[in-house]
């Protein structure tokens, strides 16, 4: 994603570049994934990759902080950093030491929608991975004295990375402004009063309510023999027991009230230059086959801002040199309402006021003119070539698998999402700019610069995992 410090793929280690395009994933790669069940619900989907000796092991929970309730947020995030700690049969922090030990890696990230946990490492290892995280499934021991210490490193995770970087603050408000009614309008991360107030038992609750096989999805992708993994699946998994969970399609409908005109909201903090975000409500994918919508915006997003050849950049950056830097940003994925993004710098004499007005003008310059076929030729020939590129790793190949089967998608849908895209008209571009880009759903977030003051400093005593 363009925002850096979006919250809304928040916390972990993992790059969040990689999740603009990992909804859009095809081509022949995808052509041998193989799917089992247990008899406990835990889905399993084995994708080969034999040009080197490593797997990719990810277990997907379908809990993220859209689950969350009032007075709690922040939980799925903080329950994601107490599965490190321990269980009946290891000890805290060894989890991530034998992963070491054997030369692997491992992480985990807490979304608005999932949670997920991943080791990459020798194929050879692969039972052990699968052992400590099956583990950490049934045997999480969560305790008073863990939990305590580790809240301390969530807080500072929050003022580090969302209170003391302005862009990621504005971006956090005017999520809350935007959305009135919808789950989405609550941080990952938490408000700072919910983690101040929260105990061992709010994460001990969320444990046993979400995480079971029967909300999860096994994904390897990696050097291995599927009937295998099957097996280690089986021997590590099978007896750990489901729990009454609804699936995806069968818990209630959260759904956002309409908005009905323009809202701004302005946020002091210390900064070096203003900074706008213009956030528009929008749809996502529900059905890759009968949606249309949602592949339009995604070829929207690459005509303004696919490269430095694309609209904003190349008029409000280089020609006019309104802004210092401009993005164009939607995901076409989500268990809840999307939003199209639209965010930028001003350059050094410029004004949020005057970008926001030169971003409406071409907004109205491309509804009125239309987009080119040359355009969409570009914006094509790049979601092809981003395509080949991700499928290089193994990691976002497990990526895009995962997060497909976390949002009520399916990674079958990924051959017929490529040929959506490639198949998107200008006059569908333009449709979904009409009918989208308009006031009474935008929520349009100003930094107001103040003096810049001195950063908090992380005690040596706290160090962030993530």
């Amino acid at each position: 994603m363009k925002f850096n410090s979006d919250p809304a793929f928040y916390i972990c280690r993992l790059p969040a570049f990689m999740f603009m395009l990992v909804s859009l994933i095809s081509f022949e790669v995808f052509a041998n994934p193989h799917e089992y069940m247990l008899t406990n619900g835990l889905k399993i989907v084995v994708k080969e990759d034999h040009r080197s000796p490593v797997v990719i092991s990810q277990i997907w929970y379908k809990a993220g902080s859209i689950d969350e309730l009032n007075g709690t947020t922040g939980v799925a995030h903080v329950l994601e950093h107490m599965m490190f700690k321990g269980t009946k049969n290891i000890s805290s922090g060894e989890f991530s030491k034998k992963i070491a030990a054997v030369g692997g890696r491992d992480n985990a990230f807490t979304s608005r929608d999932y949670t997920g946990y991943f080791q990459q490492l020798h194929k050879s290892k692969l039972a052990l991975a699968m052992k400590l995280e099956a583990d950490r499934m049934r045997n999480l021991i969560l305790t008073e004295e863990e939990f305590a210490k580790e809240i301390k490193v969530v807080m500072e995770e929050r003022r580090l990375r969302t209170d003391d970087q302005p862009h990621a603050l504005v971006y956090e408000k005017m999520m809350s402004v935007a959305y009135q009614s919808h789950p989405y309008r609550r941080p990952i991360i938490g408000w700072m009063n919910d983690l101040e107030n929260m105990r061992v038992g709010d994460a001990q609750e969320w444990y046993d309510r979400w995480y079971a096989p029967n909300n999860a999805v096994l994904v390897l992708v990696g050097d291995v023999d599927p009937k295998e993994v099957y097996s280690l699946a089986q021997k590590y998994y099978g007896e750990i027991k489901s729990r009454p969970i609804a699936s995806l399609a069968l818990r209630k409908p959260q759904t956002e009230v309409t908005q009905m005109g323009i809202k701004r909201l302005q946020i002091k903090a210390p900064a070096q230059m203003p900074y706008l975000i213009m956030g528009y409500h929008a749809p996502v994918l529900h059905d890759a086959n009968a949606d249309w919508e949602p592949y339009a915006l995604q070829m929207l997003v690459g005509v303004l801002d696919g490269n430095g050849s694309a609209r904003l950049n190349k008029e409000l950056v280089r020609n006019q040199q309104i802004a210092s830097s401009i993005n164009a940003d939607y995901d076409s994925t989500g268990r809840g309402p999307g939003m199209f993004f639209l965010s930028g710098t001003p350059s050094e004499g410029r004004s949020a006021a005057e970008l926001e007005s030169a971003l409406r003008i071409e907004i109205e310059r491309l509804i009125d003119a239309g987009v080119t076929e040359k355009e969409l030729r570009r914006v094509r020939a790049q979601v092809v070539s981003g395509h080949v590129f991700q499928l290089d790793s193994m990691f976002y190949q497990a990526m895009q698998i995962g997060q497909l089967e976390s949002v009520g998608l399916s990674y079958r849908d990924l051959d017929t999402i490529i040929k959506k895209l490639q198949a998107v008209t200008a006059k569908q571009v333009r449709e979904v700019a009409i009918k989208y880009l308009i006031d009474d759903s935008l929520t349009v977030a100003v930094l107001d610069p103040q003096p810049l003051e001195q950063r908090s400093v992380i005690p040596s005593s706290i160090r962030l995992r993530h």
